[in-house]
């Protein structure tokens, strides 16, 4: 850290003599280590850091799915939430700019013509130019701390930009998945329909024949119709979340859903376990983990802006200029000035006191978020971890209940027709069967979720944006 300069004459006068070395600096603090800030675990507590080990910056081809490949390609490219980050990113490289002209000095030019009018005027036309010179000498390094709170801005929107990435990834792959499972339990009604016909159809054969009464046959009814009410549900939440997944890849709805109903697939199937990387080195690869200490070095770096407001401001200025009645004598006669100037804050009601302790609140506030934001995403990968390990049981059990469901119905299907069991047995073989096996289908979905949550919660799915000042992280081994 910089030292401060002295308050006395004598201090003031020691950084005028050293400014064309370092000059001096307003105290300024940087964020604490990580470490020191919030806790970290050595370890996970709850999950099972063991598995398959999985390119986090890929890790949606894991899924084996080539709808969520295509649709998260035209995401990264066509998302329009990415667009306004992206130009928000821009702007913060704009901002960085501007803040570094301000240790140059500012030159304007000027010229005119005159002429005087009246009777005893002269009919000479005069020429003049000159230029403004105004420097400011960063003796208490203010434009220094504006330009790393730029620096600091930047920084934060390139990995906000990236943690957008992140998101919208994770939400295009879950919303895939999701649709792949509304597609598949609306293919069980379908086919559960027909055999719902089937079971009417000889319901009112046997009642016909006098075998049954009038019963089974308002029962198969009563049946068929709820198969039936479900359908149009299904479908309406199939197109709805078709085109969550247009809007997310930034294009009109419609080529969505004709994609997912024209080639149906399964429900993806991820890998059961998944390889976790230690707490804090999951940490440095998250963005918004990052952003966030990112913002808490641009706010203490306004503190010390603020803080310079306390401290003499040095300026230089100067004006050069020329005049003459024609352009070949227009530079034979150059004049000009230099002011040099010194101002030190006395009194401002307790302006300058404020906005130093309103910017210390701000920063105070960015390293709660900063904190907070190591916590979210501790707690993202111990319970995603925990979720994708459950998930894979639930499925286990739920596809060994699907087949005894579906070998029961067929037997309970015969023996209805044999007349050897009344249809309420029946009923209740293929309630459990459609049960059974819209269960296990939202199961599979559970898993790939759980999947896609635990690669985004270790911060798999985002690329480090050109111009951001984010070069240093390829170096580490992060995604890029």
């Amino acid at each position: 850290m910089a030292t401060g300069c002295r308050s006395r004459p004598a201090g003031i006068a020691a950084c005028l003599a050293a400014l064309a070395l370092s000059g001096c600096a307003v105290p300024r603090d940087n964020p604490p280590a990580m470490a020191s800030a919030q806790a970290i675990p050595a370890s996970w507590v709850l999950a099972e850091p063991e598995g398959a080990d999985i390119a986090l910056d890929r890790y949606w081809v894991m899924l084996n799915d080539p709808l969520v490949e295509e649709f998260v390609a035209r995401a990264q490219t066509g998302n329009l939430d990415l667009a306004q980050a992206a130009a928000r990113l821009r702007a913060a490289r704009a901002g960085l700019r501007q803040a570094r002209a301000a240790r140059v000095p500012t030159i304007n030019g000027s010229g005119g013509a005159s002429r005087d009018v009246g009777d005893f005027a002269s009919d000479d036309v005069l020429l003049s130019v000159g230029a403004d010179i105004a420097w400011e000498a960063d003796l208490f390094g203010r434009i220094d701390a504006s330009v790393d709170a730029a620096r600091g801005d930047l920084r934060a929107a390139g990995y906000s930009l990236g943690d957008l990435e992140r998101v919208i990834v994770a939400q295009v792959a879950s919303q895939t998945v999701t649709a792949r499972s509304l597609a598949a339990q609306l293919a069980i009604a379908r086919d559960t329909l027909t055999n719902q016909d089937d079971n009417l159809q000889i319901a009112r054969w046997r009642n016909q024949a006098g075998l049954v009464d009038s019963l089974d046959v308002e029962q198969a009814r009563t049946q068929r119709a709820q198969t039936a009410a479900s359908i149009p549900q299904l479908e309406s939440n199939l197109v709805a979340v078709a085109n969550a997944i247009s809007t997310l890849i930034g294009e009109p709805p419609g080529r969505v859903y004709l994609a997912l109903t024209e080639a149906p697939r399964a429900v993806p199937a991820p890998p059961e376990n998944v390889a976790l990387s230690a707490p804090a080195d999951m940490l440095r690869r998250r963005p918004d983990v990052s952003a966030a200490e990112a913002r808490l070095a641009a706010d203490l770096d306004r503190v010390g802006v603020a803080r310079a407001q306390l401290y003499p401001l040095a300026r230089l200025s100067g004006t050069i200029g020329s005049s003459a009645t024609n352009v070949g004598s227009l530079f034979d006669i150059i004049s000009g000035n230099v002011f040099a100037s010194l101002t030190q804050l006395i009194f401002d009601g307790g302006r300058a006191r404020g906005q130093i302790e309103g910017a210390e609140a701000i920063a105070d506030g960015s390293l709660a978020d900063w904190r907070q934001s190591i916590l979210t995403a501790l707690e993202e990968v111990e319970s995603s971890a925990v979720d994708l390990e459950t998930s894979g049981a639930r499925v286990t059990a739920l596809t060994e209940a699907s087949d005894g469901a579906q070998n029961a119905a067929i037997l309970a299907r015969s023996q209805y027709q044999a007349g050897l069991i009344d249809f309420q047995t029946l009923l209740v073989t293929e309630s459990q069967l459609l049960g059974a096996r819209n269960a296990l289908v939202s199961a599979e979905a559970a898993r790939a979720l759980a999947y896609i949550s635990l690669a985004r919660a270790l911060g798999g799915g985002w690329s480090v944006p050109e111009g951001a000042g984010l070069n240093e992280l390829a170096a580490e081994g992060l995604p890029k």
